[in-house]
C-alpha cells in the first residue's frame, strides 16, 4: 500500500477529526463537547486538532455547515427528477418525519447559536449567513417548483422560503422536545400555498 503524501495525511486526519467531532457535537452538545475529549476519541493530540480548527467555535461551525450541505442536498434532491408532483411532496414529508426535530442535530443548532449570539457578533453573523444559505436553497426550489407547474406563487418565493424556514426550526426545536409532535404542517404548508398559486400567463 502506498505511503500517504503529507498533505494526504493531513488531510486525512482533518476527515478523522472532523467526524469524530461531529459525533460528539450531535450526542453530547456544544458546551459539553471539548476540544480533548474529541482529540482523545479521534486517537489524535489536541494540538492536531488546533493546526486543523483554530478553536471549538471554529470545528463546531463546520461541522453544523457539513450538517447543512448534507440536508440541503437532501431537500434538493427530494424535489429533483421527473416524479409527478405529489410524488414529490411525498418524498419531502419522508425527509421531513426523519429530520426535522432531529435530537441532536436542533439542539446543536440552537444551543451554539444562543452562545454565539451572546458573546460574538462575528461569529453570531456567520450564523445569520447559514441561515441565509437556507433560505436561498428555499427559493430556488419553490421557484423551481413553481415553474414545473407553471404556477405564480401567491408570495415572492423568497418571503415564503422565509416563513417555511421559520415553521420548519419552530416544529424542529418543539419536535426536539416533544417528539410525539409531527412535522406534517411543514409539507401540508408548501402544498397549500402551491394550490393557492394561479396558473402562469
Amino acid at each position: 500500500m502506498a505511503r500517504l503524501t503529507r498533505a494526504e495525511s493531513q488531510a486525512r486526519t482533518r476527515e478523522l477529526l472532523l467526524a469524530t467531532a461531529k459525533r460528539l457535537f450531535l450526542r453530547d452538545g456544544y458546551h459539553a463537547t471539548t476540544l480533548e475529549g474529541v482529540a482523545d476519541a479521534a486517537g489524535f493530540s489536541k494540538g492536531a486538532v488546533y493546526s486543523n480548527f483554530g478553536t471549538k467555535d471554529d470545528l463546531c461551525r463546520t461541522v453544523i455547515d457539513a450538517v447543512r450541505a448534507e440536508q440541503v442536498q437532501a431537500i434538493v434532491a427530494a424535489f429533483a427528477g421527473d416524479a409527478p408532483d405529489e410524488d414529490r411532496l411525498a418524498v419531502f414529508a419522508a425527509w421531513a418525519e426523519r429530520t426535522i426535530g432531529d435530537p441532536g442535530w436542533t439542539l446543536l443548532e440552537a444551543e451554539f447559536a444562543i452562545h454565539a449570539a451572546r458573546r460574538d457578533p462575528a461569529l453570531r453573523a456567520e450564523i445569520a449567513a447559514g441561515g441565509r444559505t437556507w433560505v436561498h436553497a428555499l427559493r430556488l426550489l419553490l421557484d423551481e417548483e413553481a415553474r414545473r407547474r407553471s404556477v405564480v406563487l401567491p408570495l415572492p418565493a423568497d418571503e415564503l422560503a422565509e416563513a417555511l424556514l421559520s415553521l420548519g426550526i419552530g416544529l424542529g426545536l418543539r419536535r426536539a422536545i416533544d417528539p410525539d409532535l409531527s412535522p406534517r404542517p411543514l409539507p401540508q404548508a408548501i402544498r397549500l400555498l402551491l394550490d393557492a398559486a394561479t396558473p402562469a400567463p
